[in-house]
């Protein structure tokens, strides 16, 4: 299991913790933001393929920012399975 931390940009929350094995996301937390919603988004995508929870996340707005939490966290995403 590989752990990664990803710094967010124009969002409430300031980071995103996460890791990924077997192509798998597991234990996606967010240091910041909104509790509830972020909590219940970790627990949605608990196990499920980290490439598919990035292609429905990604584009995401948030109050017309351009990008939102859960965004924030597809760009996560893609950057790991990059690595």
């Amino acid at each position: 299991m590989t752990h990664y931390v990803y710094r967010t940009q124009l969002v409430c929350s300031k980071e995103i913790h996460f890791d990924i094995e077997d192509g798998k996301l597991h234990n996606v937390r967010f240091l910041g933001g909104c509790p509830g919603n972020l909590l219940a988004i970790g627990k949605l995508i608990e196990g499920k393929d980290a490439k598919q929870v990035a292609d429905v996340l990604r584009g995401n707005d948030c109050a017309g920012k351009g990008t939102s939490c859960a965004d924030q966290l597809s760009k996560a995403i893609d950057q790991a399975l990059r690595q």
